[in-house]
């Protein structure tokens, strides 16, 4: 999913308890630009014991004590992720279940997908609007059944994501509509991805076959004995899954997937971010935020057909205007000489007129060279176009471009 982490990864260079945290190539904010809370207050996954015994440097985030990076570095697990594997504690997130008959009618209020469109059990990423258009959260959909959906929404955004829902929800229910709400704390989330991903988990399940299972594909599935729900998906771009997973046997899944492929690491936050970026996925609170559109964003694909021709939608008006006419501003991607480009650096045309700036930017472990992402004034935003970025009072020469940045390596049927 264009999914998980909202409001400030790195930038390492933060202090926690007047120790000083190693540069994060490829990372874009700090960890948490609200400042470090006292560890007392930050709540823990069951995987933190684990983290630690693994060396893990364990900063805040979202409210929770999380990984940032193990023994190795940030770009040793980055590249490793895409060359064999990384498994990532994403149990911060919030995973959560709509049911009744009336589940899918009451969430198509609130997000662009064409989520009645769905074949059972798969999913697509989908976005939550405000009245105005704007992104109030990414999150991927899953449609289990017509009565059942499943979604996870980012760790920053869970509170205002439940509150908006939950009161919706309450105005449905008022008006003897058929829907609940469950939120999955029962539950961790473990991230699985890279070419190791799929033959570590299938070592692990009986009577399954995984390779009939393909991107954004859902299944309530055994795996290590235990009833746990699969989607192959995940926020790199290699082939991967997300399972969530009783808490009480998180540690021990983790443990037997880490034991399947040893080449498998655990890796934190750093290099999740690093990832993401190669990947071109955008990071909520930089990226995406409730005064962009998704069309402003480059996911038009994600309001669906038939979303365009009903609407019905929050913030549908505006949307659909900016489908027929072209928003006036567009998400794009760049690489650039000079210090690596950093959230809200200035974006300058050939003839150093600003023409917006970057949302998200970093130094490419697998690409070793400068990559971003960010906003441009339409017109500017094509392939090709030679751009300027100005970081820390310097002008660097940069290049719009395709993304993602890397190949993606998502499991899809054959053509």
């Amino acid at each position: 999913m264009l999914r998980n982490v909202a409001q400030g990864l790195c930038r390492l260079s933060v202090n926690a308890s007047a120790k000083k945290l190693p540069a994060c190539a490829g990372c874009t904010n700090t960890v948490l630009k609200r400042g470090f809370a006292d560890d007392s207050s930050l709540k823990k996954t069951p995987l933190y014991d684990l983290h630690v015994e693994h060396g893990a440097k364990m900063v805040p985030f979202a409210g929770y004590s999380m990984p940032i990076q193990y023994k190795d570095s940030i770009m040793d697990s980055t590249i490793n992720c895409r060359k064999n594997g990384s498994l990532f504690d994403v149990s911060h997130m919030c995973g959560l279940s709509l049911k009744g008959k009336d589940a899918i009618p009451f969430l198509e209020k609130l997000v662009v997908g064409d989520i009645a469109g769905l074949k059972d059990n798969s999913g697509s990423l989908s976005v939550f609007t405000n009245e105005k258009g704007g992104i109030i959260d990414d999150t991927v959909v899953t449609k289990v059944n017509d009565k059942w959906l499943y979604l996870v929404v980012n760790a920053g955004c869970r509170d205002k994501d439940l509150e908006w829902i939950e009161g919706h929800l309450a105005k449905e229910k008022a008006a003897g509509k058929d829907v609940s709400i469950h939120i999955h704390d029962e539950k961790s989330l473990l991230a699985v991805q890279g070419p190791l991903a799929a033959p570590a988990v299938q070592s692990l399940m009986k009577g399954v076959d995984l390779s009939k299972m393909y991107f954004s594909d859902f299944g309530v599935l055994k795996i290590n004995g235990v009833e746990c729900y699969l989607t192959r998906t995940g926020y790199t771009g290699e082939d991967g899954f997300e399972i969530s997973v009783p808490n009480e046997a998180a540690v021990s899944l983790t443990n037997a997937i880490l034991e399947a492929e040893s080449q498998i690491r655990l890796t934190g936050l750093g290099a999740r971010d690093s990832l993401r970026l190669e990947a071109g996925l955008c990071l909520y609170g930089n990226d995406l935020d409730e005064d962009t559109t998704p069309i402003e964003a480059g996911l038009t694909w994600t309001v669906g057909k038939r979303r365009r021709s009903e609407g019905g939608f929050m913030g549908s008006e505006t949307i659909l205007q900016q489908i027929k006419d072209g928003p006036t501003r567009r998400r794009v991607g760049f690489v650039a000489s000079g210090a690596p480009a950093r959230h809200h650096c200035k974006m300058l045309s050939s003839d150093g007129e600003v023409i917006g700036e970057v949302s998200s930017g970093g130094f490419s472990p697998n690409l070793k060279q400068n990559i971003g992402m960010g906003y441009v004034a339409t017109g500017h935003h094509k392939a090709g176009t030679k751009i300027k970025v100005e970081v820390r009072g310097r002008v660097n020469e940069g290049t719009v471009t395709k993304m993602p940045f890397v190949p993606a390596h998502y499991y899809k049927p054959p053509k």
